[in-house]
């Protein structure tokens, strides 16, 4: 039963962050329990304790006595994500590099022929499959780093990199074969071992894409 209960709450918990991260429920809006547990069906309990991790980890607001509300944006919250994003991938992709042996390369490489194959298809006017292109977007990232032998590192990333993800679902338009490119200079330096070109081109990914999307919200 243990079991059961936990599967049921890390279900909860995946759905309600994703439904936040695709804009499904939207920014600033009340989270009532009642229509939640009808939506999600789950116990009262088990949404309470779902929406205070949220909340502890940023995607849920709970001011006292008020309930649950979903993070409002603005775009100074998306500048600060950004920079932090920046401070800390940058640093893990450095140790990444330093570190990563032929099974990070190959993981690498897999990510990347993901990730170009979905751009290929956006670029050819097909925009059929965003929430994958996405994904895919996040895997590549995450295969960049994850040499880094940092547990903590990797977990603070998956967090920063949700919130910056976010906002980039609500305007979810692609910056084409700049960002692409962005993407494959990544991919090659991490290969060749050139830190600093991969550093500079991650920098310039994420600043890129953040007056992308600011643009957008404005």
């Amino acid at each position: 039963m243990a079991h059961s209960t936990s599967t049921v709450g890390s279900s909860t918990y995946h759905r309600i962050k994703r439904d936040i991260l695709v804009g499904q429920l939207e920014p600033g809006s009340k989270l009532k329990l009642d229509a939640l547990k009808q939506r999600y069906a789950a116990s009262l309990s088990t949404l309470r304790e779902t929406l205070n991790r949220l909340a502890s980890e940023g995607f849920v607001d709970a001011p006292e006595q008020r309930g649950f509300f979903v993070k409002p944006v603005s775009t100074e919250d998306l500048h600060e994500i950004a920079q932090l994003r920046i401070l800390l991938e940058c640093h893990a992709l450095r140790l990444s590099i330093a570190n990563g042996d032929t099974e990070w390369e190959g993981r690498l490489v897999a990510a990347h022929h993901k990730l170009h194959v979905m751009e290929l298809r956006l670029l050819d006017g097909d925009e059929s499959q965003k929430e994958k292109w996405k994904r895919y977007d996040w895997e590549f990232h995450q295969a960049l780093i994850s040499a880094c032998n940092s547990a903590n590192l990797l977990a603070l990333h998956v967090t920063l990199f949700d919130k910056y993800l976010r906002y980039q679902m609500l305007v979810l338009t692609h910056r084409g074969q700049e960002a692409a490119q962005e993407h494959r200079t990544m991919f090659e330096a991490a290969l060749a071992r050139d830190a600093d070109r991969a550093v500079a081109a991650l920098e310039t990914h994420v600043t890129k894409g953040l007056e992308h999307t600011v643009d957008a919200m404005t």
